[in-house]
Order: structure tokens, then sequence, then C-alpha cells
């Protein structure tokens, strides 16, 4: 069958190979719908597949594609291990290629749920859609004015009837933070409410993103702009994230916190709760004394923190495991390596409206070893108290 005609002024993409598409999420429900709906009537050809969970504890997930006419078609995928989540990455693809193989669609729109998160989706099309799907790009959908509330909410998903699981331990303020740093496309649905301060904050959260309004011909393009879950995915690793650099306006400002000594484990344990609630959103990577070749990824919003294990510094390891890691974590390391203490350092960024910056650094600079501290070497360092392993190691 011949390929749907284009757009006047869009290219046709002959060199992509296989159906284009394109994922579409976020937890504004409204402004997500808003821009699958003019995606639709924007491109000629397009057709949209969408999963609702919400049907999950019927033991079903539903499906639904639907292009400018109206539904199409619908169905109910069962559920897999108690996890609509599951149940939508076994049937996502089948359905995809089915629409790849009828020959009839330039573009398929991918509406994930509420609280689905982009990552997992894109990387399962780009693992399993062969030379029949491309992952042509991920758009989050974001109402400006609804950036900060849904950041700052603490509730776990399963209090606000958004989880995917029994087991879905999420938050409303992590699961959309995940949602909207993902994403190099931010699709506005700008409503009257928002204001500088929204703009400005969503634009120091996510200063890399391209920013497009739903209501213009760049979200068109932008669907097709191609998409590498690889490079996404290290960006997103707390060894080489491409962080918020230093910013200040509309009455936002982001804190860039970068320093070499070890955090004094007991000191900093005792301060996480005015550090998690210190700003809107934190993250980044940070080094403890009593763990020091340990990266550990700080990541922060509405209120909750979440402190994990990433892995070995690089200092840490010998020169031929080098060899194994990955090129945009050696580049990350070579361009902020210390004579002393190669990669390991501190590196957080906190921003929020109104934040209190020199409270912050004060905050955080008492948490670090002193200088006699630091002269005891890290052999003394490791018997310090192991104030992180219960965050660590949680009891299960």
């Amino acid at each position: 069958m011949a390929e749907p005609p284009g757009l006047p002024g869009l290219p046709g993409f002959p060199g992509l190979p296989g159906l284009p598409v394109v994922i579409v999420g976020g937890l504004h429900s409204a402004a997500r719908e808003e821009v699958v709906r003019r995606l639709l009537h924007t491109v000629h050809g397009s057709v949209a597949l969408h999963h609702d969970l919400s049907t999950a504890a019927e033991g079903t997930v539903r499906r639904t594609v639907q292009d400018t006419s109206g539904t199409l078609s619908s169905g109910a995928a069962p559920l897999v291990n108690d996890c609509a989540c599951c149940a939508l990455r076994e049937d996502l693809v089948p359905e995809l290629q089915r629409l790849a193989d009828s020959g009839l669609y330039r573009l398929a729109v991918v509406e994930l749920w509420d609280s689905v998160e982009p990552r997992a989706m894109a990387e399962v099309i780009a693992a399993h859609g062969g030379e029949t799907l491309t992952l042509s790009n991920v758009v989050t959908a974001v109402d400006p004015a609804l950036v900060l509330p849904y950041l700052a909410n603490g509730d776990d998903l399963a209090e606000a009837g958004l989880a995917a699981a029994a087991t879905d331990q999420r938050t409303v303020g992590d699961t959309w933070a995940r949602q909207l740093e993902y994403a190099p496309v931010l699709a506005l649905v700008d409503g009257e409410k928002a204001d500088d301060e929204d703009r400005a904050l969503l634009a120091q959260l996510h200063p890399t993103a391209r920013q497009v309004s739903a209501v213009s011909g760049e979200l068109a393009e932008v669907a097709f702009a191609g998409f590498d879950v690889d490079a996404a995915a290290a960006a997103q690793h707390p060894a080489c994230a491409l962080l918020p650099q230093e910013a200040e306006e509309s009455g936002v400002a982001t804190l860039v916190w970068h320093r070499r000594r070890p955090f004094h484990p007991e000191r900093l344990y005792q301060a996480l709760e005015d550090l998690a609630c210190a700003a809107a959103r934190s993250r980044g990577r940070f080094w403890l004394a009593d763990r020091p070749d340990t990266l550990l990824s700080w990541d922060a919003a509405g209120g909750a923190l979440c402190v994990e294990n990433a892995g070995p510094w690089l200092a840490s390891l010998p020169d031929a495991a080098w060899e194994m890691v990955p090129p945009m974590r050696r580049a990350a390391a070579a361009l902020d390596w210390h004579p002393d203490h190669g990669d390991c350092c501190q590196h957080l960024v906190f921003t929020a409206p109104g934040l209190d910056r020199d409270g912050l650094e004060r905050l955080l600079d008492s948490c670090l070893l002193t200088e006699d501290e630091v002269a005891g070497g890290r052999e003394v360092w490791k018997r310090l108290p192991a104030s992180f392993d219960a965050l660590l190691h949680p009891v299960s």
C-alpha cells in the first residue's frame, strides 16, 4: 500500500523504518488528551492507542484505538501478575504491530495512562519493535499551572487511585518529576491560570527540554524528530545526569551545590527531613564517608526522598574496568575529575519558588566532614555510624 500522504511543509520521513510511534504521557490528563487530539487532527494518517488502567481492579486493562473519526476498536488485555503496567507492556507492541501491518497509518500516538512513566514504554517499543516500529519521540503534556501542585504532592499513587499495581509505592510528586524530566519535548496546554512563576519553574526543572504549544505547528514536527533510548537512559543516570544550572527568575530559584568533601553519615541523616522539604524538587549524586567507594543517588519531590546505591565511583574501579563503563559516564567523570578524589563529589540541585539558598547551603555544608575528620582518612571514615543502612538496605 502506498505511504499515506504527508502534511504540507512536513517531510515524509521515508528514512524511518516501519511505523513512527510517538509516546504522549503525563499526569495532567486533560492536557495529555488535548495533545493527542491535536496530533490526530494535525498529522494526516495518524491513529491513537490508549490503555486505561483504571479497570485493573476488575482484572483487565482496557484498550482503545481511535482516529479523528472516533473509536476504531476497543478490547481488553488480561492483567499480568496483578500488574496493570505489565499487561500494558504485553499488549502494547503486538497492537502497534497490527496497526503497522495494516499499512493505513503514518503515525501511531501512544497515549499513556496517568501514572505510567514513559521510560519503561519507550524501552519496550525500542527493544521489541523490530523493523515494524520506530520510536519517533517522547512527549510529556503539561499544564503549567499544575506543575507545582503535582510536584509538591506527596500522596501515594494508591491514595489517589492511580497505582498501577498492588505493590506500587510511588508518590504523585516523584512520578510527575520523572515523567517531566525524561521527555525531550514538553507540550504545553496553557490555561489562563498559569503565571510567570509557573513558567519559570517549568523552565528550571527541565531546561534542556523543547517546549512547544499544543496549538502550534511545532507539535506535528516534534512527533517525528527521533528518539534515542540509550541516550535518554544515560541522561537520567545520577552519575552523568544533565542536571539544571544555577538560575533565578520570577521568584523561582535553582541552587547547584557542589563540594569535594564527603558527608558525615550521621549528620546528613539527621538533616534529611529538612533537606527533602527544602525544595519542590531536588536531585543529584552524593558521597558518604562511611561508603567512600559508592555513588549514591538523591531524588526528592513532594517532601519524599529516595536514596539509592547507583554503583561505584569510577575512581574506585581498576583501570581495566573502565572499558566496560558507557562512554557518556566516562566523559562526565573526566569533565569533573579531581586529582585527589577523582569523580567522588557532592552534586545536588534544588529548585523551588522562594528557595532559601543561604540557609540550604549552610545546612548542607554543616553535614560535610570537617577538615580534621577528612584528615583521618578512609579507614577512619568507614568506622563512622552507618546511619544510611536502613534506607539502602530496607528490611523486607
